[in-house]
């Protein structure tokens, strides 16, 4: 009985007008010509980053490397383990070692780049996981600044002007 009612107006047009919002996000995409010197700098360590992937599982290598805004640079890549949630993405593992590193600096803008499982540079720009993004939001929050996002592939370069616009609709500590 109790199903009968809450049921009883499924499939019937409701009267009920629903809201809707559009949420777009600019992103460059610059050529690697476009890109300004300290955006190429942190793009190459990016890229090196990735020759120092441990990733006998996947083969799929993957290097970022931070710009702290004293102009230091860190590196990271992934690292795989057989049970595969031991291991880290390359972006957690190089802002992990920057805060801990260099925990009075702030990270200013983060690039990306990853190799396919032939070794080659990824055509399309590849993006953070979940994980790494909502690693990235409390980085920035950290920095109290936006940090830049650098998405490397052959193809391309997306440039981002906040991890905010990676998930914009973001969870962080202001909901707690």
């Amino acid at each position: 009985m109790i199903f009968q009612k809450l049921y009883s107006n499924f499939g019937k047009k409701s009267e009920i007008t629903m809201k809707t919002t559009t949420i777009s996000i600019p992103i460059c995409i610059k050529d690697e010509a476009e890109l300004t010197v300290q955006e190429t700098q942190l793009l190459n360590e990016a890229k090196r980053a990735t020759y120092r992937s441990y990733s006998p599982y996947s083969h799929f290598s993957v290097g970022a490397a931070v710009e702290l805004d004293d102009g230091t640079l860190v590196s990271g890549s992934n690292q795989e383990n057989a049970a595969y949630p031991s291991g880290l993405c390359a972006e957690r593992t190089t802002v992990f070692y920057a805060n801990s590193r260099y925990p009075d600096v702030a990270v200013r803008r983060i690039c990306i780049a990853a190799r396919d499982t032939n070794g080659q540079f990824c055509r399309r720009p590849i993006p953070p996981c979940g994980a790494c993004r909502q690693v990235l939001l409390e980085t920035e929050q950290r920095a109290g600044h936006n940090i830049e996002v650098l998405l490397y592939g052959t193809e391309g370069t997306y440039c981002l002007r906040s991890v905010k616009d990676l998930m914009p609709l973001t969870f962080d500590s202001s909901y707690l």
